[in-house]
């Protein structure tokens, strides 16, 4: 393959209904892509993905500027209102193999709200529901978005005295997945720095992860 001086991440978003999934997809892209609002039943019922435009500034490789993409695919959460676990697991498996199957993935985020506690029965179906999409090696592949941190914020918490008071459930799946971890606003508009700052961090996660990927179907 020809040297090329762009690169593009391949992630997917995963979590409960109402966590802000598509909101985040939206703050990685800097777009409006995926349809996010406040509904009392689930928005999202299918999958779809979502391409930035070209990035510049976040990296260098061999010397030289390279410009970054972003691929973002949006699933359906869990519970959802309208479908069962089975139709979520299958219809976010089968567009992880249409969509990644050549490229394959770099990172799964899982989605928490920061504003609201964490069960173990939610957490439970949510772990369990990677753990099939993505096989054994989940914990090297996945990273966690705190969605409405600002929520958190405008309660008096930061970052350290917000991992200080969570509940045990949410520090073990940070623990699991090697602490990577995201706090994001859920502004409707995050603005260019914040989104530089975000993506920086995924891209740090995924150098730390020697650039592999999952779920790339091999060419016999």
């Amino acid at each position: 393959m020809a040297e090329s001086h762009e690169m593009t991440i391949n992630l997917v978003i995963l979590g409960r209904t109402q966590t802000g999934k598509s909101a985040a997809g939206n703050s990685l892209l800097g777009s409006s892509d995926f349809e996010s609002r406040l509904s009392p039943s689930s928005v999202t019922t299918r999958c779809s993905l979502g391409r930035s435009g070209r990035i510049l500034g976040l990296i260098r490789r061999n010397g030289c500027e390279s410009a970054l993409r972003v691929q973002v695919l949006d699933t359906p959460g869990y519970p959802h209102s309208a479908l069962s676990k089975e139709q979520v697991r299958d219809t976010v498996r089968a567009a992880l193999a249409q969509h990644f199957g050549e490229e394959g993935l770099h990172l799964a985020l899982l989605v928490l709200r920061a504003d609201l506690p964490l069960c173990p029965d939610e957490s439970n179906d949510t772990v369990q529901l990677i753990q099939e999409l993505l096989g054994p090696t989940w914990k090297d592949f996945t990273a966690v978005l705190l969605t409405y941190a600002d929520k958190a914020e405008e309660a008096g918490y930061n970052e350290e005295t917000y991992l200080h008071s969570a509940s045990s459930t949410l520090l073990s799946i940070l623990n699991s997945v090697q602490h990577k971890y995201i706090f994001l606003d859920n502004h409707n508009s995050i603005i260019k720095e914040e989104r530089n700052i975000v993506l920086r961090k995924l891209l740090n996660f995924i150098r730390k992860n020697n650039y592999q990927v999952l779920l790339k179907h091999s060419k016999e």
